[in-house]
């Protein structure tokens, strides 16, 4: 059930979000912002991709040996463009997404709530600092451990089912990034909060199924943190009040 429940969550966040003038506009935003910084970290790799790609072979001139270097250079750039798509990703999470989904969830609780609950009023160059080292390690954490476990699994032979675990473990913590705004604003200590995701890794994969879908995928990330901020008011929230009667 949990399963079902995490992804009903964020089909409830992106109806919610596309009903809201201000989460509509934030949510195109994060689409604009990701597109791009890919497309000027795109161009600056394939401007110096010869450049790159001579650093690891010069072009050779046998006949013979250069068509295997034509190969290299479309492996080569094919790498260099997936590198630049995750560069972005994670660029735009720590330096401009984190901001816009705080913002989301906050919008989304007040609406919900009539108020947003947290400790302590930060001043904005406190809270950018305080978000950004939270988002850090939610966003290379799941990138460095699916990279890590796509190498281990063609040196054991076990590629396939290692895409399979490394895809499941991304849309994981892609959800848990979203999830974790809410108990993160309001200075819940990060043990506690891991805690929480490994409690509920059914529910988080549920709620990451949208973003296999490709080209709604972009959609569905792009409104996740009210479907997340929707759930953690749900289930936390109306379980203190419950405990304060």
């Amino acid at each position: 059930m949990d399963l079902l429940t995490g992804l009903q969550y964020n089909i409830r966040g992106l109806w919610f979000g596309i009903k809201s003038g201000k989460l509509l506009f934030l949510g195109i935003v994060r689409i604009v912002v990701v597109i791009i910084i890919t497309i000027v970290l795109g161009s600056l790799i394939f401007v110096y991709h010869r450049e790159i790609l001579e650093l690891i072979w010069a072009k050779p001139e046998s006949q013979w040996v250069r068509w295997l270097w034509h190969i290299l250079s479309w492996l080569v750039s094919l790498f260099l463009l997936g590198l630049a798509a995750v560069l972005s990703y994670l660029i735009s999470q720590i330096l401009f997404s984190v901001i816009i989904m705080d913002h989301m969830s906050r919008i989304t609780e007040l609406k919900v709530t009539g108020s947003v609950k947290e400790p302590e009023k930060m001043p904005i160059w406190r809270q950018f600092v305080f978000l950004a080292k939270q988002e850090i390690p939610r966003s290379t954490l799941p990138v460095l451990l699916s990279v890590l476990l796509m190498v281990l699994g063609w040196f054991v032979l076990l590629g396939p089912i290692m895409v399979f675990v490394s895809t499941g473990m991304v849309i994981i913590f892609l959800a848990w990034d979203n999830t974790d705004l809410v108990p993160a604003r309001r200075l819940v200590p990060f043990k506690d909060r891991f805690r929480f995701l490994l409690r509920t890794i059914l529910l988080h994969l549920g709620f990451g199924l949208p973003f296999l879908i490709p080209g709604l995928n972009i959609l569905f990330l792009s409104f996740s943190p009210v479907g997340a901020t929707l759930y953690y008011l749900d289930k936390y929230d109306s379980l203190e009040a419950k405990k304060a009667m």
